[in-house]
């Protein structure tokens, strides 16, 4: 986990604020009791040319978590997550069809979900950021089992196009992580680790 900058100013605010319009992460931050409030980011997700998945979810966490539409001395959370599949960037399918495009390439493939986070305080330049490699493997897919599955419990809005904490997880095989909200597109025991450096749970 890297951080910048060790002390805390003093009188910096303890306010939280989750940088993020994704319903699954505000579910999953609310698991640790905290108060906090939801702020749209306002970022362009756009990938650079040519940039690697992983750099490109951290690049877009720190820039959800440093948005200058949230207060300067809030505590401002941010994350974001990007499948890389033979050596494909692949993001939100948006559409029935493209989550078939998406299910269809990961099929019996080993992918990567690289789910970055990040915590800025921008009034006393802290910031801490962390990177969560999730493996997946899906098992071999059939038309018919994709098909099922998006109508079924269509996941459109989600990197992938499932839901691990739903029906997404019958079409793997295996699932290699460090830390098992990952997936699901906040990694909550960096997400810990990080509010303890600042101060914010105990």
């Amino acid at each position: 986990m890297s951080k910048e900058n060790e002390r805390l100013a003093p009188g910096t605010a303890k306010k939280l604020v989750l940088a993020s319009t994704s319903r699954y992460r505000a579910q999953l931050l609310a698991r640790l009791s905290l108060t906090f409030e939801i702020l749209d980011p306002g970022i362009d997700e756009t990938p650079n040319a040519n940039e690697d998945p992983r750099a490109l979810a951290l690049r877009l966490a720190i820039a959800k978590a440093q948005t200058p539409l949230a207060p300067a001395d809030a505590w401002v959370l941010g994350s974001d997550q990007v499948l890389a599949c033979r050596e494909r960037t692949l993001g939100k399918p948006g559409t029935h069809d493209m989550a078939i495009q998406q299910l269809n390439a990961c099929s019996g493939s080993t992918v990567s979900f690289y789910t970055a986070v990040c915590l800025s305080n921008r009034a006393s330049s802290l910031c801490y950021s962390h990177v969560v490699d999730t493996r997946v493997t899906f098992r071999e897919l059939s038309d018919r089992d994709i098909a099922t599955y998006v109508a079924t419990e269509p996941a459109l809005d989600c990197a992938g196009s499932f839901k691990v904490e739903g029906l997404g997880i019958s079409l793997f095989t295996e699932v290699s992580s460090t830390d098992p909200t990952a997936l699901e597109g906040l990694p909550l025991i960096s997400v810990c680790s990080m509010l303890r450096e600042a101060n914010l749970m105990d």
